[in-house]
């Protein structure tokens, strides 16, 4: 028997108008996802959109010759697929499982004609659109002016913030690919985090001992992507 979805599985299905939620609750499906597993391919259709629970999707931008860097990550605070209602029936991205977990969906067709029957649903989501698409340009530009240490840290801090605990499940080859830069820089900026005790790595676990730490390392563009979200979404729980 399928397990019935509760509303605080997800900050964004939180925020739902409980109307709204008694129409989604019986559409929704539970989902495990594995890391690594690719839920949208860019230029692909778009059959569902995803809401993560515990696990976290990171979006990512393909370049021709196969290399990749992570433009955004979406937690238990979104949804994966906004592509679908801000017009279009494909994606530009991959999305990719950066940290194995579960997650609901809802069917591409039942979002759209949630969102274009009702404006509650509409705002919502338009504002979660606005708040991702600030994580999107604020990664650009951290990736272009700031330092490895200062990117590594803004990332651990994303990931804890869409996480329960303080442990992550990564390797230095995934979060290279994320970050756009070649295996050996995380590794020597990784170790740098750990010698000052702010994290713990060994075979692709890291724990976090120290947030504060992070915090205090890493450059602004975290704190600019925190406010704007408690800025636009004030009715989530707070990520």
């Amino acid at each position: 028997m399928p397990i019935a979805v509760s509303q605080s599985s997800n900050h964004l299905l939180a925020a739902l108008p409980q109307e709204a939620w008694a129409r989604w609750q019986p559409k929704l499906e539970w989902v495990n996802l594995k890391l690594g597993q690719v839920l949208l391919e860019s230029g692909g259709k778009m059959t569902h959109v995803y809401f993560p629970v515990t696990a976290i999707v990171s979006l990512l931008y393909v370049l021709e010759n196969g290399s990749s860097a992570e433009i955004a990550m979406v937690g238990n605070e979104g949804v994966v697929g906004v592509s679908l209602f801000m017009g279009g029936q494909t994606t530009p991205s991959r999305a990719v499982v950066q940290s194995a977990g579960t997650c609901v969906r809802l069917s591409a067709t039942k979002l759209m004609k949630e969102f274009n029957s009702s404006m509650p649903v509409l705002h919502l989501l338009l504002r979660y659109t606005q708040a991702l698409i600030t994580q999107m340009t604020q990664t650009a530009v951290c990736n272009r002016h700031h330092s490895l240490d200062q990117q590594l840290c803004r990332w651990l801090l994303l990931s804890l913030d869409r996480l329960a605990g303080n442990h992550l499940e990564m390797t230095q080859e995934l979060i290279a690919n994320m970050l756009g830069v070649r295996r050996e820089g995380v590794t020597e900026a990784a170790g740098q985090l750990q010698k000052a005790g702010l994290i713990r790595y060994a075979r692709g676990k890291i724990e976090v001992l120290e947030r504060s730490g992070l915090e205090a390392r890493t450059c602004e563009c975290y704190g600019v992507v925190k406010k704007e979200y408690d800025r636009l979404l004030p009715d989530l729980i707070a990520i």
